[in-house]
């Protein structure tokens, strides 16, 4: 007699319960700041520097002070970047250039294109602003302030920020370590021959892609054959190795989909079956003290199941403090008149007219519809989409980052 059906998990629910499951990893390494890109800050980085370190010209031209702008002056410092200048006394003007330190007794910076030289003096020819054109120590980071918080991701300006501040090290929590393995007797490898009846493994390419793109080391267990045997051995070499064991294929219910099963048989099975569409077959659990996560064997399902739900998880071992993406409220451009009861996740682009297109083939099997689109409109369960409805847009940029 088979087991009572249970009813599916609200997709928010299942993130909530999961990411109750996940603590940040502990450990952490010291890298040269040039290689910390994609990596997550583990403690927060204190500038013990003021950025500018000294008033400094946003602009070639002027150093001068405002009250004597309305008369001739005699130009009598020359500053370029990187010296170390004199103070003005009051009645003269500097030649100076972008970036360099505006002398002290000067207030403002008027730009070399509203003034000129006669006989060797300068004259203003336009009004100016006392302050202008000088960027302020400090203004951009005070000595003892925080730079970067703790739990930021790594990326090419907070790297250039921490760079700014005098970082030439930063400490970042360890890459979590994530056993990968496929599981369908029908998979084949690129490369190889292609029988009746097999497909080529496009989710272990996908999901290893996401994975590093996260900052994850991988460990690729490649394909598992269909047998139970075979699963719990792989369970538990990957337990014995990972943080995390993430698996795609063979979580549904049919008679060779032996991953539910196994993972009840090494472990536990917190939850199972989601109400996303595509994607409904996601499981998460524990295989000893590594966390367990299938996604469905379909690569629009596996692709969706990992962004949505897994992604959250992975930055949250990371110490990410803001896992979720943001979303757009944009202008839907196409008739969505039969939605499903389970939320969904189409694969939409951006049209010219700054509204959206939906890809003509939305099902779970066709990997063309994620390589077409800008990113995923999530539609509410039930919600039918009418062109100028304003709807949840999701870029690729927000998820793939």
């Amino acid at each position: 007699m088979s087991e009572p059906r249970k009813p599916l998990i609200p997709l928010d629910d299942a993130l909530a319960t999961l990411l109750a499951q996940i603590e940040p990893l502990t450990g952490t390494e010291t890298l040269a700041t040039a290689d910390a890109r994609g990596r997550v800050l583990a403690a927060d980085l204190v500038s013990p520097v003021d950025v500018p370190p000294e008033d400094n010209s946003a602009m070639d031209g002027y150093a001068l002070r405002a009250a004597d702008a309305a008369t001739l002056l005699p130009v009598t410092q020359r500053i370029p970047a990187g010296s170390v200048p004199a103070p003005l006394p009051a009645g003269e003007a500097a030649r100076i250039f972008t970036g360099a330190q505006v002398p002290r007794g000067a207030d403002t910076v008027v730009m070399q294109e509203l003034t000129e030289l006669v006989d060797g003096q300068l004259r203003v020819t336009q009004p100016i602003t006392a302050g202008q054109h000088v960027r302020r120590r400090g203004e951009d980071v005070r000595a003892g302030s925080v730079a970067l918080p703790a739990g930021t991701r790594l990326d090419a300006v907070s790297l250039g920020l921490a760079a700014t501040a005098g970082a030439a090290q930063l400490t970042v929590s360890r890459r979590p370590r994530v056993a990968l393995f496929s599981t369908g007797d029908e998979l084949v490898m690129p490369g190889e021959p292609l029988p009746p009846g097999a497909i080529y493994n496009s989710n272990r390419f996908t999901l290893r892609a996401l994975l590093e793109g996260l900052g994850c080391e991988v460990i690729d267990l490649g394909i598992v054959p269909d047998r139970l045997d075979a699963t719990r051995a792989a369970l538990r070499e990957a337990a014995s190795r990972a943080d995390v064991i993430l698996t795609s294929g063979g979580v549904s219910v049919g008679e060779e989909d032996h991953l539910r099963p196994a993972v009840q048989a090494e472990g536990r099975l917190d939850l199972w079956a989601i109400a996303i569409k595509p994607g409904k077959p996601f499981a998460y659990g524990r295989v000893k003290d590594a966390h367990f996560i299938g996604l469905p064997g379909n690569p629009v399902s596996s692709l969706v199941t990992f962004l949505v739900l897994v992604r959250p998880a992975l930055l949250k071992l990371q110490g990410v403090v803001r896992v979720t993406p943001r979303g757009y409220r944009l202008v839907a451009g196409f008739d969505w008149p039969k939605p499903d009861k389970r939320r969904e996740f189409l694969r939409v682009r951006l049209d010219e007219e700054g509204g959206l297109a939906l890809f003509t083939n939305q099902s779970s099997g066709v990997l063309t519809s994620a390589f077409w689109a800008d990113g995923l409109l999530d539609n509410p369960a039930g919600q039918v989409i009418r062109p100028g409805d304003a709807v949840r847009f999701i870029p690729f940029a927000e998820l793939l980052a």
